[in-house]
């Protein structure tokens, strides 16, 4: 069975299976449309290759938002992040500075290419159920912070050399 270059899910479907979330996001129903953002971020972390506007940095901001203050501070982050982004208010990309708490985004060395929880777990049959979708994207959004943030730890302290 094929397998995703980028993020390591079974089945290699990866896109196709964002196109059927992001329908169930704009759908403008629970439990998907609130997680929205939680959503692409995860996505574009686990498949950087694809990324679009915004930048990893907005990305991880909110990731961090979502797992540390909850959904309704995540809201708080996008709608900040719109109005940066408005010509009205300087219409520039938000950065990771814009969200204070949000740790620096690790920027060095290659990203990771394998994770605890892709896409393929969240959609479960490719249906993406209601019932515990929330605790999936939280167990995502886990997966992606981590994976990232263990790629970083990797390359500030580099190769463990053994003693003689």
């Amino acid at each position: 069975m094929a397998t995703c270059t980028e993020c390591g899910a079974a089945g290699d479907r990866c896109e196709e299976l964002f196109h059927r979330l992001l329908i169930l996001d704009f759908s403008r129903r629970e439990p998907w449309s609130p997680l929205h953002a939680v959503s692409v971020s995860c996505y574009f972390f686990q498949h950087p290759g694809r990324a679009v506007d915004g930048g990893p940095s907005f990305y991880w901001a909110l990731l961090h938002m979502y797992l540390r203050d909850g959904v309704e501070a995540m809201h708080h982050g996008t709608q900040r992040a719109r109005r940066l982004n408005s010509h009205r208010y300087g219409g520039r990309k938000p950065v990771v500075e814009d969200f204070p708490g949000a740790p620096p985004f690790p920027e060095a060395g290659a990203p990771p290419t394998g994770y605890a929880v892709t896409i393929e777990d969240v959609a479960v049959d490719g249906t993406f159920p209601a019932e515990g979708f929330e605790e999936r994207e939280q167990a995502w959004a886990r997966a992606a912070v981590t994976a990232w943030g263990r790629r970083s730890r990797q390359v500030r302290s580099g190769p463990r050399r053994r003693r003689r």
